[in-house]
């Protein structure tokens, strides 16, 4: 779209009560990070009648990544939001992009226990790609991902922490095993906490 970064706008189709049909929208923004771009992004939802119900936003080596998400009416015209967002957002190099998607049927989740995962090590291809397949394997959903580089070691070394949703139908001993296993394998130290009790140690 002749710009540096993209917005990705998914509008998510909500059905709750009969009559009473909402759009949800997961708006993705990414791009040189400056002031006054969410300041923009939300004068124009406001401006287009949408509610903004929940927000995360980051900085990533001097690149702005933030993701919205916003319910609207039914009858409220996409393509006039997508136009005001363009408008908006092209002075801060950047574009918007809408796509419909379904909402997936409600299903009946287990109750799991919230865990963090750290490791620390240099920095080599595949840390990231080795530990996720541990995770993945045992049916452990990764909720939350950080991964940062102390460049200020030599050679730097790489941080990451998983925030992870582990079922009660997976064996947790074998978990944890099998990622001391990986660790070892990559050369990285970690280390399998409760979140609560990784909470209280370093106050998130």
């Amino acid at each position: 779209m002749g710009s540096a970064a993209d917005v990705y706008v998914l509008i998510i189709h909500y059905y709750g009560n009969v009559g009473d049909v909402m759009k949800k929208i997961v708006l993705f923004v990414l791009g040189p990070d400056g002031p006054g771009i969410i300041a923009s992004i939300s004068k124009v939802l406001v401006e287009q009648k949408c509610n903004l119900e929940d927000v995360s936003q980051t900085i990533l080596q001097q690149q702005f990544i933030s993701i919205f998400i916003v319910s609207m009416e039914d009858s409220t015209d996409e393509n006039e939001l997508l136009s005001a967002l363009r408008s908006k957002l092209e002075p801060f190099g950047l574009v918007a992009h809408l796509k419909s998607m379904q909402a997936q049927g409600h299903s009946q989740q287990q109750a799991c226990e919230s865990f963090v995962v750290t490791t620390v090590g240099p920095d080599r291809p595949g840390l990231i790609a080795g530990m996720t397949g541990v995770i993945a394997r045992y049916g452990v959903n990764i909720i939350n991902l950080k991964a940062v580089s102390r460049s200020e070691r030599r050679p730097p070394d790489y941080v990451t922490i998983y925030e992870v949703d582990i079922p009660p139908s997976s064996d947790f001993k074998s978990f944890r095993a099998a990622l001391q296993a990986k660790a070892q394998e990559l050369g990285l130290d970690v280390n399998l906490q409760h979140r609560e009790i990784f909470e209280r140690i370093y106050q998130v």
